[in-house]
């Protein structure tokens, strides 16, 4: 019986999906993830800030900042707390805590998979709150949800990355489709959705790019970040892709997310 490994990481539950290689901009006002950005800063022995350092400049570090993103399944992203709340709803009236939102049992309201980020900038505002600059690493399974201190913490497994069958062929094929998509898309909004950027041809990086920008569902995009190798989300991507571009065909009109632009998540 092979040994499993785990590490345990502070936990960020989202209403969105993270991918590896995505970067991904936060916005935190709550209590319990203003803790958990103090001791990310606390545990980064190489953070060029100090005394004489501007408060308002970012905090930046080469050593990893660490914590796992993981879409709610069951839940409310933003939870009322004592400070830093944009509502008057009080901490008494809706509950506080780490797992405020959450329910009785954390794990149940969040999906299995997510994503470990890395905050390579975090940069505190004078009200206490921060402005977060992450990227998505890599996969972990979620095995245990702890709310015992100041903000949810989980122990994770790393997922394998393996491409599979014909991954190489699969992402041609999906660069194709998601470059129709495009153009589809751009057509339906009545602008051009064209960066000048070449795509990449890494089987893995095209499977997590098409994955995070094309206009799917939560659920949808976490079926993507489940998948069991490259080549199987990537087969998923061509099916959806091709769907998808068919529907807008026939749906000029159709109102879509600009695939240009990732607005900041709130905590």
């Amino acid at each position: 019986m092979t040994d499993v490994t785990t590490v345990r990481l502070p936990l960020f539950p989202l209403n969105s999906v993270l991918f590896p290689g995505l970067v991904l901009p936060l916005n935190v006002f709550e209590e319990r993830y203003r803790a958990m950005m103090r001791d990310l800063l606390k545990a980064s022995p190489d953070d060029p800030s100090g005394p004489d350092t501007d408060p308002t400049e970012p905090s930046t570090s080469d050593e990893p900042r660490q914590f796992v993103v993981v879409a709610i399944r069951d839940g409310h992203e933003v939870a009322p707390s004592a400070s830093g709340m944009p509502d008057a709803i009080t901490t008494k009236e809706a509950g506080s805590g780490p797992a405020a939102g959450f329910g009785d049992d954390p794990i149940t309201s969040f999906h299995a998979v997510g994503c470990v980020a890395d905050a390579a900038t975090i940069r505190e505002r004078a009200d206490g709150s921060y402005e977060v600059l992450a990227t998505g690493t890599r996969r972990v399974k979620l095995h245990s949800v702890d709310a015992s201190g100041p903000y949810l913490t989980a122990e994770v497994e790393e997922l394998p990355e393996e491409d599979g069958e014909e991954a190489g062929a699969l992402a041609e094929g999906v660069l194709r489709a998601f470059r129709s998509y495009q153009k589809r898309l751009a057509g339906a909004r009545e602008r051009s959705l064209t960066t000048g950027a070449e795509l990449p041809d890494e089987p893995s990086v095209v499977s997590y790019l098409v994955a995070a920008a094309a206009v799917l569902d939560v659920p949808t995009k976490q079926h993507l970040l489940q998948a069991e190798d490259v080549a199987s989300r990537l087969r998923e991507e061509l099916t959806l892709l091709r769907a998808e571009t068919a529907i807008i065909r026939h749906l000029p009109s159709l109102p879509a997310t600009d695939l240009t632009r990732q607005s900041t998540s709130l905590n």
